[in-house]
């Protein structure tokens, strides 16, 4: 159930209906926004009338939610949701926010330059895997510990936020000094003990669409984030597996707008994963722009033909200057600026 509140209801008015919701047996979510505080009920009370919560004193409106998805639902924050960091970056507002950096933390050599040529090309934030999951367990796994104090040793340097994947609830309290965002790759959208943790953490998530799974399953998926309270969640489309193999995934471009029309949540775009291949992302990222994303996750690597992984679908750092520059003409078309 959602209980919208009058522009002018008062803190005595919202706490009357707070209580009579929790009476009934909902789990209250509460949402403030530029002129309204919303109220989601989530939770299956055995009976209740829409018809009590309308007449509550400060009610503009109450009614039913009919999707499985409670709070990821437009409904919750209708102006959608801003995630704002302490540097001053904001995500979900007029500027497409651009995260970039190579696949994996390889050396401090190697992550300083990437840091500095994102930075250049006009990037917020430096993306870098200190622990990857990989389908061989031969390939490289990542350097642990030492590649998460390195990401932030860069950042600092270079004033970049950082974002990096998190794979199992041990690493959560592990990563949380040295990173400004979680990510949740595409192995671990389903990973539903892993997302309840996040859900507790006060800490911006980003959540990659699974492989095969459908736009509603990863509204489900955030919606394990959200009831545990972390409204500070993002969406990620990076290509799904269809019957095509000329490219390594098939990135569907569509439900960009469609995400952006049923959530509430940031959207970005990953053409990195979406294609695997390097000569085809940028196409991807000028046509994820197009659609409405709110940011870019691209991987870039000094020496994509000597990196340790994802290398063929890696940017030349040339590759991701040129690109930034022409998608900063697409951006200004629908509205939207690039820094």
């Amino acid at each position: 159930m959602i209980v919208v509140m009058q522009d002018a209801a008062g803190e005595k008015h919202i706490q009357h209906v707070i209580e009579r919701m929790v009476e009934l047996g909902f789990n209250v979510h509460r949402t403030t926004g530029e002129t309204q505080t919303i109220l989601a009920g989530v939770g299956s009370p055995d009976h209740f009338e829409i018809a009590e919560f309308k007449m509550l004193s400060g009610v503009h409106d109450a009614y039913r939610i009919s999707s499985p998805y409670k709070l990821a639902g437009r409904n919750f924050r209708p102006e959608g949701t801003r995630i704002r960091f302490q540097n001053g970056v904001v995500i979900g507002g007029e500027q497409v926010i651009l995260m970039a950096g190579p696949c994996s933390v390889e050396s401090r050599e190697q992550i300083l330059t990437s840091a500095k040529q994102v930075k250049a090309a006009g990037a917020q934030f430096l993306r870098g895997g200190a622990f990857k999951p990989r389908s061989s367990p031969y390939s490289f796994q990542g350097m642990g510990l030492d590649g998460l104090k390195l990401l932030q040793e860069v950042g600092q340097q270079t004033g970049l936020l950082v974002i990096t994947e998190v794979m199992e609830i041990s690493q959560i309290e592990l990563m949380l000094p040295y990173i400004d965002c979680f990510q949740v790759g595409a192995r671990n959208m389903q990973n539903f003990n892993l997302l309840r943790e996040l859900g507790h953490v006060r800490k911006p998530v980003l959540l990659k669409r699974g492989i095969a799974a459908t736009i509603e399953e990863v509204l489900l998926s955030a919606e394990y984030i959200l009831s545990g309270g972390n409204y500070e969640l993002m969406l990620c489309e990076r290509g799904v597996r269809t019957f095509e193999t000329y490219t390594r995934n098939t990135m569907d471009i569509s439900a960009i707008p469609v995400l952006k029309k049923l959530t509430h949540l940031p959207v970005f775009g990953d053409p990195s994963h979406g294609v695997g291949i390097r000569e085809f992302v940028p196409a991807m990222a000028m046509a994820s722009v197009a659609a409405g994303a709110d940011g870019l996750l691209m991987e870039m690597h000094p020496n994509p033909d000597k990196a340790m992984s994802d290398g063929a679908q890696s940017l030349y750092p040339a590759q991701l200057t040129e690109l930034v520059n022409k998608l900063r003409g697409i951006a200004a078309v629908v509205g939207r600026s690039i820094v």
